[in-house]
C-alpha cells in the first residue's frame, strides 16, 4: 500500500465524503442484490465508530446525465439503513445549497446519501465545476469503489484535486493489496486462467499476464479464436475472425507457458435464450463437427487444469470455462471453482475476478474457500494489465 487508507487520518467530527460503488439492480423499488452494499459497511462502520459525519456518494446505472426515476437513489438508502440498523438520510439532490445543508447538519455517526452522480454529465466527463461542488460536501475524501477506480470520473479522480486528504477504504485497500500480490512478489508457482467469450476484451491482460505467470490456462468461447488461427475447425462455434493473428501473436509469445484446451464440449443444437442444449458429445480440439457449437471444455482438459492448479501457490481467475448458465454446459467452469477452493485449503493465494466468474463461484458455494473475490469487472482486468488507475492514483501518497 503506497497509499493512505482510512487507518492513517483522524476521522473525528470529520465530514468524510465517501464514494462508494452502490451500482445495484432494482426491481419495484426494492434492492434485489445487497452484495455490494455488504461490501461497503466495513468502512462506513468503521467511520461510524469514530465519530465521522459520513456523506456517501455513487452511481446507479446508466442515466447518460438524465435524471431517471426508475435510477434514484432513494430504495438504496432504504436497504443501507436496514443492514446498519439505523436511518440512512438520502436527498434526492447530488449537489448545491440543500445537499451542502443536509451535509453540514450531519451529527457524528449519522449518514447522508446523495442522489445519483450520473443524473449529471459532469461526472463522466471528470469535470472540475461538478467536482468541486461535490468536494463541498466533505473535509476528508475516502474512495471505496474499485468497481470504478479505473474511470477518470469527477467522484474518483477530479475530486481529490478539491479536498484532501484522499485515501482508500477498506474495501479498495483490500482489492489493491490482493491483486497487488499478484503483480509485484507472487508466491510461485504463479498460474492464470482466463475465460470468457471474446479475445477481443482479454488480449491486454493475457499479453500482461504472459510476463508474469508460469502456466496461463485459456477456455471459454475465446479458445475457438485460438483454433481457428491454427487452421483447424470450429464448427459454429464463436469465432473472432480480425484476431487470428493476434492469437497467433499470443501462442508465439506464450509458448508452453499458454495452454489451450485439448477436448471440448459440443453440440449441433444451441438456444442460449431458452437456455437448451441439444445431444452433448465431447470431441478432441483437432475433431470438431463442422455442425456443432463448442460448449464447455471437456473432461480431459478439466482433469489436465486440475493437475496444473493442484501445484500452484497462487491463482488468478477471470472468466468462465464454458456457458455455464446452463447447467448441461457449466461442467467445466465448476470444476475450476473447485480446483482453486482445493488450492486455497492447501495454502494457495487464490484470486477471483470478473462478472461471470464470480457469479459462477457464487452458484457453485464456493466464495468463502477463496482468498479474495474481487468486487471488480473492467477495473480488475486493467489493474492486472499493469494500467495506472484513474481512482488510485489520485489519492494521497504515503
Amino acid at each position: 500500500m503506497k497509499k493512505l487508507s482510512i487507518d492513517d487520518i483522524d476521522l473525528t467530527n470529520k465530514r468524510a465524503l465517501v464514494r462508494v460503488d452502490f451500482n445495484v439492480s432494482l426491481k419495484d423499488g426494492r434492492v434485489t442484490n445487497d452484495k455490494r452494499l455488504r461490501a461497503a459497511l466495513p468502512t462506513i462502520q468503521k467511520l461510524q465508530g469514530s465519530g465521522a459525519r459520513i456523506v456517501l456518494m455513487s452511481h446507479l446505472g446508466r442515466p447518460k446525465g438524465e435524471v431517471l426515476e426508475e435510477a434514484r437513489m432513494g430504495p438504496v438508502a432504504q436497504a443501507l439503513g436496514k443492514l446498519l440498523n439505523t436511518t440512512v438520510h438520502y436527498v434526492p439532490e447530488t449537489v448545491g445549497p440543500m445537499v451542502e445543508e443536509k451535509a453540514a447538519a450531519l451529527k457524528p455517526g449519522e449518514i447522508l446519501l446523495i442522489e445519483n452522480l450520473r443524473f449529471h454529465k459532469g461526472e463522466t466527463k471528470n469535470d472540475a465545476e461538478f467536482a468541486q461542488a461535490l468536494a463541498r460536501l466533505g473535509e476528508v475524501y475516502i474512495n471505496d469503489a474499485f468497481g470504478v477506480v479505473h474511470r477518470a470520473h469527477a467522484s474518483v479522480a477530479k475530486i481529490t484535486e478539491f479536498v484532501q486528504p484522499a485515501v482508500a477504504g477498506y474495501l479498495l485497500k483490500q482489492e489493491m493489496e490482493s491483486l497487488g500480490r499478484v503483480l509485484e512478489n507472487p508466491e510461485r508457482p504463479l498460474m492464470a486462467v482466463i475465460g470468457g467469450a471474446k479475445v477481443s476484451t482479454k488480449i491486454t491482460v493475457i499479453e500482461s499476464l504472459l510476463d508474469r505467470v508460469d502456466r496461463l490456462l485459456l477456455g471459454g468461447g475465446m479458445i475457438f479464436t485460438f483454433y481457428k488461427a491454427m487452421g483447424l475447425e470450429t464448427g459454429q462455434s464463436l469465432v473472432e475472425t480480425e484476431f487470428t493473428e493476434l492469437a497467433i501473436r499470443l501462442m508465439q509469445k506464450g509458448g508452453e507457458k499458454l495452454i489451450l484446451p485439448s477436448d471440448v464440449l459440443v453440440s449441433p443444437e444451441f438456444d442460449f435464450k431458452a437456455r437448451k442444449v441439444g445431444q452433448l458429445s465431447t470431441v478432441g480440439f483437432k475433431e470438431i463437427p463442422a455442425d456443432c457449437y463448442g460448449l464447455d471444455i471437456g473432461p480431459e482438459t478439466i482433469a489436465g487444469y486440475a493437475r496444473i492448479l493442484e501445484e500452484a501457490r497462487s491463482i488468478v481467475w477471470n472468466g468462465p470455462m464454458g456457458v455455464f448458465e446452463i447447467t448441461e454446459t457449466a461442467r467445466g467452469t465448476t470444476r475450476i471453482a473447485e480446483a482453486l477452493a482445493f488450492a486455497s485449503g492447501n495454502g494457495a493465494l487464490t484470486i477471483v475476478g470478473g462478472g461471470e466468474s464470480v457469479t459462477a463461484l457464487e452458484a457453485a458455494g464456493l466464495s468463502e474457500k477463496i482468498t479474495h473475490v474481487s468486487t471488480g469487472g473492467g477495473a480488475t482486468l486493467e489493474f492486472l494489465e499493469g494500467k495506472e488507475m484513474p481512482g488510485i492514483a489520485a489519492l494521497t501518497a504515503r
